[in-house]
């Protein structure tokens, strides 16, 4: 066998068995945080719908830009985007708030409002801030669509 077969095998085995160890080691790391993990998200969801149902949509989102500059990073976005998305659905409409919000599918628009929101919440320096406004643009973008549903089916 040719020296740079073996090379090229023995670099696939290595390769294959690393994706194992990081495969086993993601779901030995998930079946012990699991337990806390869907806890912290249900209570999360809780507290989302709780503040909802006393503020309008522009509270949840100040309310929730407020959470996340205290604990920011990666986690701390998933939640705090989880607590907007249940929060805006518990909330009271704020007059004009999807207005200049654009679809998800928009995508130019959709990364040139993003960045506008960061910089508008002193965010802007921020590496996870826009997937903190995805929940907004779900939200308008659910809210038109039943619109349109609605005036379809009279």
């Amino acid at each position: 066998m040719p020296g740079w077969l073996k090379a090229l095998l023995i670099v696939a085995i290595i390769s294959v068995l690393l994706i194992i160890g990081v495969v086993g080691a993601g779901v030995f790391w998930w079946m012990k945080n699991k337990d806390a993990l869907v806890g912290r998200m249900k209570e999360v969801v809780a507290e989302g719908k709780e503040y909802g149902g006393h503020s309008d949509n522009k509270g949840c989102v100040d309310e929730s830009v407020s959470r996340y500059k205290k604990e920011r990073g990666f986690t701390a976005v998933i939640s705090n985007s989880i607590f907007m998305r249940t929060c805006l659905d518990a909330s009271r409409p704020t007059t004009g708030f999807c207005d200049n919000v654009p679809r998800p599918t928009e995508f130019m628009k959709s990364a040139e409002w993003r960045r506008d929101q960061c910089s508008y919440f002193d965010l802007s320096g921020d590496k996870y801030c826009q997937q903190l406004f995805q929940p907004v643009q779900d939200y308008c973008l659910k809210g038109s669509l039943k619109s349109a549903d609605n005036r379809n089916s009279q």
